[in-house]
């Protein structure tokens, strides 16, 4: 006869997944709101988001200091790196929504499933960055690409379509490599709890198996395709161009940051193999040289910018790569700096949208689109080469304090050739980030009419500019601060 058993409510910690909650709730609260009143519209959609959001986030300032380690049974891990990722998680998502409060009529946004759907994303990824257990990341992990998938889809064009089954067809088979790569390593480990494989590797002195190996290499391919790695990046220029330019510059910020943490966790565990240590080198030294040189000969400002944020991971990589709690806080400092750019980049972008292909038959966003701007519309032309520079890593702007930081940490863990192949990079990367800068300031205007380029140009969408511009241009006085609060929570929990 089986035994029973009790659980006390204060052994489960039910506090800790209060914030994946709130925002499991709030699209819940959505969909019966559209059920109740017949006559809303997307402002008051996009104001309920944001204010659960803003619950979701203030409930983390809250409560992170009272909050124990684990809960439901070692599931949920709530340390350090798991606060930092949900903050940048709800920062970028707070900042990004505003901006389907555009003046162009898109079907998609007066679909209340739409801000529902953003908000049970936004819980996946914070349940896949609050755990160390293989089956809570897969499901959030899953559970998050699930609604991009239908996000993208629903921009209702043939490059939406397009990109959708792309990202889906590329998405299942990095689901399966991960399902894949956790049967092998509970094969080999008995584990499925990081923290347990952690136990076992030490134990048996870091020896390895194939069985082993083999995992290790299904994970790579799994996490590489969700974090745009190279070879496992070929999906990324195509979603981008798909995607309306709201997602696509979400998706260059949040999903990522959600698979670095998974890798952080994960490989941080095997990097002193040798096998694993080389295989990493080589993938993060491609990631940064590869799309830098694809990006140089592309025609269309998103795609550039989706090349460049595979390069961006790339660097992000390296942090993982060198593996200790300096590397790990400035990734985390760095992607903060490439949030707001990357937000105010392609806030502009959705700005200057229309729907009517004047400047290319394919493109959204060509280079000819931006010849002359400083003559048609001079404050965009010099907000968009500010957020260009910053992408250069031009000083005194966010990205180039994210850069020395980050090559600091490569350059003291003895990594010379690493930093040297970084800022070889950051040099060709100037090239075709100041090609923007050049057409926008040195050609001839194609248009005589600058107000098509802020056709979306709502008091939300200035806001969000102004914040990131803001941020961007000031950075220089608070990096130091932002870097040392990211060391002692991320130190904390190491």
């Amino acid at each position: 006869m089986l035994e029973s058993f009790s659980i006390s409510f204060e052994s489960l910690n039910f506090f800790s997944i209060v914030p994946m909650l709130i925002a499991i709730i709030g699209a819940i609260v959505i969909l019966i709101t559209d059920m109740c009143i017949k006559k809303n519209n997307k402002q008051m959609y996009t104001m309920l988001t944001i204010l659960f959001l803003f619950l979701d986030f203030g409930y983390l300032i809250a409560f992170s200091h009272h909050w124990e380690s684990r809960a439901f049974f070692d599931l949920i891990l709530v340390d350090g790196i798991s606060l930092v990722s949900q903050f940048i998680i709800l920062i970028g998502a707070i900042l990004f929504v505003p901006l389907t409060l555009s003046y162009n009529r898109f079907h998609e946004f007066q679909y209340p499933e739409y801000y529902a759907l953003f908000l049970f994303m936004c819980a996946g990824f914070q349940f896949m960055v609050s755990s160390d257990h293989l089956m809570v990341i897969f499901l959030g992990l899953e559970t998050a690409s699930l609604v991009l998938y239908t996000l993208i889809a629903m921009h209702n064009r043939q490059t939406a379509f397009e990109a959708a089954i792309k990202y889906f067809t590329m998405g299942a088979l990095s689901a399966g490599c991960f399902a894949f790569g956790a049967m092998l390593l509970y094969a080999s480990t008995g584990h499925l709890e990081l923290y347990g494989v952690k136990s076992y590797m030490e134990a048996n002195d870091y020896q390895t198996s194939n069985i082993l190996l083999a995992s290790i290499v299904f994970f790579i391919a799994s996490i590489g395709f969700k974090s745009s790695i190279v070879p496992f990046h070929t999906w990324t220029p195509d979603v981008y161009e798909g995607s309306n330019s709201f997602l696509a510059g979400f998706m260059s910020i949040i999903p990522k940051i959600a698979a670095l943490v998974v890798a952080l966790r994960f490989f941080s565990i095997f990097m002193d193999i040798p096998f694993v240590h080389n295989v990493f080198y080589a993938l993060v030294v491609i990631t940064i040289t590869l799309p830098n040189l694809v990006a140089l000969i592309q025609k269309d400002v998103k795609r550039m910018l989706a090349y460049s944020s595979i390069s961006h991971a790339g660097f992000a990589f390296s942090a993982i790569l060198i593996n200790n709690p300096q590397s790990y806080s400035a990734l985390f400092a760095y992607w903060i700096l490439f949030l707001f750019t990357n937000l105010g980049i392609f806030s502009m972008l959705w700005i200057s949208r229309t729907k009517e292909q004047i400047w290319d038959s394919r493109y959204d966003h060509s280079y000819d689109k931006f010849s002359g701007l400083i003559k048609l519309c001079p404050m965009a032309a010099i907000i968009i080469g500010l957020f260009m520079l910053s992408l250069a890593g031009i000083p005194p702007f966010s990205i180039f304090w994210g850069k020395i930081y980050l090559m600091s940490a490569v350059i003291n863990q003895g990594y010379i050739y690493l930093a040297l192949i970084m800022a070889i990079n950051s040099a060709i990367a100037v090239y075709y980030y100041l090609k923007l800068i050049v057409y926008m300031f040195l050609k001839e205007p194609i248009l005589k009419d600058g107000r098509i380029y802020l056709q979306n140009a709502t008091l939300p969408l200035k806001i969000v500019v102004g914040i990131a511009t803001l941020y961007v241009s000031l950075s220089i006085f608070f990096v130091d601060g932002l870097l040392i609060s990211i060391y002692e929570i991320i130190n904390s929990s190491l």
